[in-house]
């Protein structure tokens, strides 16, 4: 029978589709698996916070696919993968709105100063405080995205409907695509310099890592408010920490840590930003995509590709399909 292992939670409705059609290892909760003591059996991998590496997948000799439940692959060798002939894949747009609508509820977080207001509250205060936690309004703020994909666009789409006014760095991005979603083009330097709110939607790569700088960051408004929901360590995390601290930067509100890419599942360990209290900064755990729906359209099509690939088809959204080298049957 087809032997599946599901990293960590999937929404249950697609766990138990998965578990009708094929044996599932969880990598989670109290039956969770050691991964390597099953690998010799596992056919599929459903793939979310765990890292993969090369040690896994070569004691991995039935593994055809690791399907990213998500978008990022930086926490799988990607390499590695393609030299066993196993195709990698992710679920682009299933999380979109669900990220979308998260950078707005850490905006609104952020611009309403509601987590002091909530800690006022709870220490018993209620007229007292309140010159503190006079926040801004969106309505007329310029908000800058740097990069435009579906993500990007959808943001762009929210706030339009709270009357801001979009700017977009992505040289990526065709001119009329930005303008036709009555935004700006821009590049980066002068997107900083005039954005209230700058918002990251961008790939992890050794070409994007710290694109947000010292020199970026110092750049922009001292009232300004930098948000980023994609991937930790597009911003120096440090340059941040003095940046919010030194009051050059009035806010920030992070959904990734740089600490992810060194471990996953314990990135506050390896984080400059959760050693000691930063004025002005909010941090959420990588939830911006953990809405019921997008859990259940990301976990969908997980599955979808996985069983594509082990009835020998070729799966959509591959990320390796140039490199692969195809194990013969």
């Amino acid at each position: 029978m087809t032997v599946i292992y599901v990293s960590d939670t999937i929404h249950s409705d697609v766990l138990t589709e998965v578990q009708a059609s094929a044996t599932v290892h969880l990598g989670y909760g109290p039956t969770k698996v050691n991964y390597l003591d099953v690998s010799d059996t596992v056919d599929g991998v459903i793939l979310r916070a765990e890292t993969f590496s090369r040690e896994l997948i070569e004691a991995s000799p039935r593994l055809r696919i690791i399907a990213r439940h998500g978008v990022g692959t930086d926490n799988v060798d990607l390499q590695a993968a393609s030299d066993q002939g196993v195709w990698v894949t992710t679920t682009p747009g299933a999380n979109g709105n669900a990220v979308a609508e998260h950078v707005f509820a850490l905006l609104l977080t952020t611009a309403r100063k509601l987590l002091l207001a909530h800690d006022n509250i709870r220490h018993g205060k209620w007229s007292e405080g309140k010159a503190d936690l006079i926040g801004f309004e969106l309505s007329g703020k310029t908000l800058g995205l740097v990069g435009f994909g579906a993500i990007g666009r959808r943001v762009a789409t929210i706030a339009r409907g709270f009357g801001m006014d979009v700017l977009v760095s992505d040289p990526y991005a065709a001119e009329h695509d930005v303008l036709d979603a009555g935004a700006t083009p821009v590049d980066l330097e002068e997107l900083l310099e005039a954005s209230d709110i700058v918002s990251i939607h961008a790939p992890l790569l050794p070409s994007t890592r710290h694109m947000i700088g010292a020199q970026e960051l110092a750049s922009m408004k001292s009232s300004a408010v930098i948000i980023n929901t994609s991937r930790g360590g597009l911003i120096d995390e440090s340059a941040l920490r003095v940046a919010l601290t030194s009051g050059a930067l009035a806010g920030a509100a992070l959904d990734v840590l740089e600490g992810e890419s060194t471990d996953m599942k314990d990135p506050l360990s390896h984080s400059t930003m959760t050693t000691e209290p930063v004025p002005g900064l909010i941090i959420t755990p990588h939830i911006a995509g953990q809405s019921t729906e997008a859990f259940l359209e990301a976990g969908r099509s997980a599955w979808t590709a996985v069983q594509k690939v082990l009835a020998g088809g070729e799966p959509l959204h591959p990320v390796n399909a140039e490199q692969i080298r195809r194990v013969p049957a």
